[in-house]
């Protein structure tokens, strides 16, 4: 067992409460088999992006899934010299350590307030502890987008730390007019996931200040209409780099229409302009099911002196990486049309 895994089995204990709380993301893959012009396409994309993002290929082209309340917990780990992960291997929180405090990416959160609490209890309290960090010094959170996985712990860092909650004005009306719940609607019938006060907004192109910390915002609409991608620069023992994170990917193409997926399409090339401009190199997500995290985990509590950190995929990678995303989208347009 490697470092991280048995650090990781710490937490199951405590999360079997959760799982038992939250509900399943919606069916996945495709209804039908493809046909032989869709394989076509899938196996083009596979040829053209290399046998690095083989398996992110497989997993959005022909196998996506949501993110589950089974997804194994991660130990929390210091990723770079100031950047931390906590949560699961599917769904992310980052933490970065500046000189103001800490700012927080996404913060975790479940379908209703029990299974949000539980998230909030289960690993993202007790991340910040085995990571030597004081939730109190949390200072700003960004929201990549307004689904409740990603707001749902937000509230509690407001209410008892005092933090800064920020999210797109588009997704801030989405988070505070949330489509019916219950039978028809999305989630559950019971007590809501609690809802933060609204700070403040992330702006396209403003970046966002924290001490020494910079972060740069981009709209990337399609899987909500506010979703946000962030840039940012990153240490890695000393060395520089660039970080990038699409915050809004979807996991089922189902549940986006024909025109979000066009509009999602879009957004990525947007992205991937900004990213080769800022020559992004390393890859983050906030749901790494695509780029398992596990993976990248175990070789870094394995890593030794001179060898690579294992989320700077490069930046010729990078790109390529977001042309799964871009392909795949295109492939499952293609099979509606179909």
């Amino acid at each position: 067992m490697t470092i991280a895994r048995a650090a990781a089995a710490l937490f199951v204990s405590t999360v079997v409460a959760a799982v038992a709380a939250q509900q399943p993301g919606p069916p996945s893959g495709p209804a039908k088999p493809d046909t032989p012009e869709i394989k076509a396409m899938i196996e083009q994309l596979r040829t053209s992006v290399g046998p690095q993002w083989t398996y992110a290929v497989h997993f959005w082209c022909e196998e996506p899934r949501a993110n589950r309340p089974d997804d194994p917990v991660i130990a929390p780990t210091r990723i770079f010299d100031d950047v931390f992960a906590i949560g699961n291997s599917g769904t992310t929180v980052y933490v970065m350590r500046t000189s103001a405090g800490l700012l927080m990416i996404d913060a975790l959160g479940g379908n209703d307030a029990q299974a949000t609490t539980a998230q909030v209890e289960s690993q993202l309290l007790p991340g910040f502890r085995m990571l030597g960090l004081d939730p109190a010094q949390v200072k700003m959170i960004l929201v990549t987008h307004g689904h409740a996985d990603h707001f749902g712990g937000a509230s509690y860092f407001q209410e008892h730390f005092g933090s800064k909650v920020f999210v797109s004005a588009a997704d801030w009306s989405l988070m505070e007019n949330p489509p019916a719940r219950g039978r028809g609607g999305r989630g559950p019938a019971g007590p809501p996931t609690p809802l933060p006060k609204h700070d403040g907004e992330i702006k396209e192109g403003e970046p966002i200040v924290l001490g020494n910390f910079k972060i740069t915002p981009v709209a990337v609409p399609g899987h909500t209409p506010g979703s946000m991608g962030f840039i940012f620069p990153v240490k890695d023992q000393g060395k520089p780099h660039t970080a990038a994170l699409f915050g809004g990917a979807w996991l089922t193409p189902q549940i986006l229409s024909d025109e979000a997926l066009q509009t999602f399409s879009t957004s990525v090339g947007r992205f991937k302009d900004a990213t080769k401009v800022a020559r992004v190199d390393v890859l983050l997500q906030n749901h790494m099911l695509m780029a398992p995290i596990q993976e990248k985990l175990d070789k870094l509590a394995l890593r030794k002196k001179g060898e690579s950190n294992p989320f700077v995929v490069g930046a010729a990678a990078y790109q390529k990486f977001l042309d799964v995303m871009e392909g795949c989208t295109r492939v499952n347009l293609a099979r509606r049309k179909l």
